[in-house]
């Protein structure tokens, strides 16, 4: 999963992509969308890979997209800087809680999405409104007729200063407009850069943006940089038992809608990046594809089934090993061995 991390300069954005991925933040490759990989924490598959000691243990992971700061009022600026992040499966947006106003941020952020995605829109109309005047095959002019319509219809919800999210929208109107990557469409999750420790998410954010998450990350990044003693004295004086790095990160890839499947055995345990909703035989699919498309059944076990058995032969036993078919909506944690015709 790709996440575009964006935020308006002096948000601290490039120092949370530094603190996220462990990638140095470099301003040059940053206009161009600097890339970073962090690993996704999972103490079942850390369970898993003890008792099975594989020889290689995997981790989900999400690739961080850091790009230029934003401007605010830049018209002409935020909407190329946000382009970097069109292909992105969802947005991560880091709003100044050191000093700024969260709040005001995020409806900036939100309006300068929009008037990307106007641009985008209102640059296609004038086009379409002339292919449709040309004489062609009824299929092609039905086509144009139909995206014309579409998109006359989400220009006038960004014109409102809507997210396109909440409109209503057919399966044909939404493989339409899903074509122009626009940026009102996908995921959207807040992340508040805050200067110290324990501070509350400011109550008034909340009601934008109820998921939204909080973490002091230059101090826990300063923090890190230290040598062990002086880290556990350091973080004694905060009353600090714990950094909160990993539970941001589940935090990030579980509020963007993904789950994961986890896989075991003695060559390789490992978790399984799916999006929450999807099927077994989809989800067969993020190992192989020649496993989605032979797909026969899937052998499945819930991991604190598994856990309280100990094994898959005491899982047969005691029938908590299921055989699930095709259509099964796989569930976060779920141990799976997929059965398949090669």
């Amino acid at each position: 999963m790709k996440v575009g991390l964006v935020g308006y300069s002096g948000s601290g954005k490039s120092t949370v992509f530094t603190w996220l991925t462990g990638v140095a933040h470099d301003p040059a490759a940053a206009q161009r969308g600097q890339t970073g990989v962090a690993r996704i924490p999972d103490s079942r598959l850390n369970w898993l890979s003890d008792q099975f000691k594989p020889k290689k243990t995997t981790f989900a992971t999400l690739e961080v997209v850091d790009t230029p700061g934003l401007l605010v009022g830049d018209t002409k600026d935020n909407p190329r800087r946000l382009a970097m992040i069109r292909e992105a499966d969802g947005l991560l947006v880091v709003l100044n809680g050191f000093g700024g106003d969260p709040v005001k941020e995020l409806d900036n952020f939100r309006a300068d999405c929009i008037l990307a995605d106007l641009e985008i829109v209102t640059n296609r109309i004038p086009k379409l409104e002339a292919q449709v005047k040309k004489p062609k095959p009824a299929k092609e002019k039905e086509a144009d007729e139909l995206e014309l319509a579409t998109l006359r219809k989400v220009v006038v919800e960004l014109e409102a200063g809507k997210q396109l999210s909440k409109l209503d929208l057919n399966e044909t109107e939404s493989k339409t407009v899903r074509a122009f990557q626009l940026l009102t469409l996908k995921p959207e999750l807040v992340l508040v850069n805050q200067g110290d420790a324990g501070q509350a998410i400011p109550p008034n954010l909340l009601i934008h943006s109820p998921n939204a998450l909080a973490a002091p990350v230059k101090l826990e990044q300063e923090l890190v940089e230290l040598s062990e003693e002086e880290r556990k004295s350091f973080m004694a004086d905060l009353g600090l038992t714990e950094f909160s790095k990993d539970k941001i990160l589940r935090g990030i890839f579980y509020g963007m809608g993904r789950i994961v499947f986890l896989t075991c055995g003695e060559d390789e345990c490992r978790s399984w990046a799916i999006t929450k909703g999807i099927n077994a035989q989809q989800a067969a699919g993020a190992i192989h594809t020649d496993l989605s498309a032979g797909f026969v059944r899937a052998e499945v076990i819930g991991f604190d089934d598994y856990q309280k058995v100990g094994s898959f032969k005491e899982a047969k036993t005691k029938g908590v090993l299921r055989l699930e078919g095709k259509t099964y909506i796989v569930q976060d944690g779920d141990i799976m061995n997929i059965l398949a015709n090669k």
